[in-house]
């Protein structure tokens, strides 16, 4: 990250099935952050998301509920939208398949592929979970279903379709791979998806016939033919950024970071950069892959229905204390477990009795006893933290701003300022005022993970003042 100066990075897109969950949240609030912390490094951002809105599953939701399909996607995607007021999120594009623009590019990213001889049609019979939108063998599932979605019955897709030559780039994926030793983030993921590749390739399907599926975006030449939905909401990640028509902004911005759970692994890191080879466009520079958030050891999943609202979580907790739960309790890359209640625990022990309580002893302090503000050291950011950034290990950054708070603690506890204050004034207040500037370092590291608190607390310091409220009241 430190290399760059500018600094791309995009979410998946969501499907509009269904209303936002936590599981997008985590995913979209750690984008967040890093942009947040590119930001705060110096570098120009370029932050994307949006939503996805073609496909069989969101065809089929609009069709249960007897609303028009476009109708519905409409109303969906304002509620993907509104994350950025809810969860206080910089992103500065929010792109909707849906568009005509984005349309456009698919369609002319289909051409270039076509143009490479990457594009041809047959006959097929597979299975499909319409829960991934992906076709499944039969070694990917258990029981007769899929193991990511084993609700959903397979839907078994008996027709003619156009299909993209996977298989022509297995050595070049590799060789990609091979080169790239941290294009897949975690290790773990780059071994999974290079043992995939290595297994072998098999071309995938990318159309559906409209007259089964007319929910989506035209293939071209071909009025009978509507796009794959992974091969039409993929460009977005170009398209946004000036592909196909743009090529300052586009060279400017790619090749970008992605972020996606592990459910997104073959899609992310394999189809889309064959299918980015194809095109004759750069590969993305990294894909982070992240785990899954589970509830009581299941996958939590709209179509499971064992969601968590963030929205329900905003409203009872606040933004910033959503932001925290996601970025210190929930693991960057490996899968966590999430309930209510292990919310409430770790808001009263971290933020109420630990970050809250921490500023509010200090700051009480430095007003009753320091004359002026202290004075704020520049770039006080501590290495270990940019570290842990620069690796995308948001849990590991956050840890540190945690154990720095337990430091700032036990100075207190030991040294005693508050006491001191009596019998020695000017050794209480050397240490009044290095906690304080302790607590504005902690700030500043909190800028990306916790922006509204991090703040309110660099004012406080700043003005030498206490918040009139307190930062994270204790929920009873």
């Amino acid at each position: 990250m430190a290399s760059k100066e500018h600094f791309y990075i995009t979410t998946t897109l969501p499907y509009v099935n269904s209303d936002p969950h936590i599981g997008f949240a985590a995913e979209i609030v750690h984008a967040d952050i890093l942009a947040r912390y590119a930001r705060l490094m110096g570098h120009e951002v370029f932050f994307n998301t949006g939503t996805d809105e073609h496909g069989l599953k969101v065809y089929t939701k609009a069709k249960e509920e007897g609303i028009d399909t476009q109708k519905y996607v409409d109303e969906k995607a304002r509620n993907f939208e509104n994350l950025k007021a809810t969860l206080n999120l910089s992103f500065g594009s929010f792109i909707r398949t849906t568009e005509s623009g984005q349309k456009k590019a698919a369609q002319e990213f289909w051409n270039a592929c076509d143009k490479a001889g990457d594009i041809y049609k047959k006959a097929y019979k597979v299975k499909y979970c319409v829960g991934c939108e992906l076709e499944k063998t039969e070694s990917e599932l258990v029981n007769g279903r899929c193991p990511i979605h084993p609700n959903l019955e397979l839907e078994i897709i008996e027709e003619e379709n156009y299909f993209f030559r996977f298989s022509k780039y297995e050595e070049a994926l590799i060789a990609l791979y091979e080169a790239n030793p941290e294009f897949v983030v975690p290790a773990t993921r780059l071994h999974e998806i290079k043992t995939f590749v290595e297994r072998g390739l098999e071309d995938f399907s990318i159309s559906r016939l409209k007259s089964k599926m007319p929910w989506g975006v035209d293939v071209p030449g071909d009025s009978e033919h509507v796009m794959y939905v992974w091969f039409d909401a993929l460009v977005n990640y170009i398209d946004v950024i000036g592909w196909p028509k743009d090529e300052k902004s586009f060279e400017k911005w790619w090749p970008g970071i992605q972020i996606a759970g592990k459910d997104n692994l073959r899609q992310q890191s394999a189809m889309w950069q064959a299918m980015l080879l194809s095109a004759g466009l750069p590969n993305s520079k990294q894909i982070i892959i992240r785990g899954f958030i589970n509830s009581g050891g299941q996958k939590m999943s709209k179509s499971l229905g064992n969601v968590i609202s963030p929205i329900s979580l905003v409203n009872e907790y606040g933004a910033d204390a959503v932001r925290y739960f996601l970025a210190r309790e929930v693991n960057p890359f490996e899968d966590s477990d999430v309930t209510l209640e292990r919310i409430k625990e770790a808001y009263n022990a971290n933020l109420a009795n630990g970050l809250g309580n921490l500023t509010s002893r200090i700051l009480k302090m430095a007003q009753t006893n320091l004359e002026k503000p202290v004075e704020i050291p520049e770039n006080t950011i501590p290495e270990v933290f940019k570290q842990a950034l620069e690796k995308y290990d948001i849990k590991a950054a956050a840890d540190y701003v945690w154990k720095e708070i337990a430091v700032l603690d036990s100075i207190i506890q030991e040294e005693e300022p508050f006491k001191l204050i009596k019998t020695n004034k000017a050794e209480a207040v050397t240490i009044i005022e290095d906690l304080c500037v302790r607590l504005y370092t902690i700030g500043r590291m909190l800028n990306p993970i916790l922006p509204e608190t991090s703040e309110k607390i660099k004012s406080a310091v700043k003005a030498n003042k206490m918040p009139e409220v307190s930062l994270f009241p204790r929920k009873e």
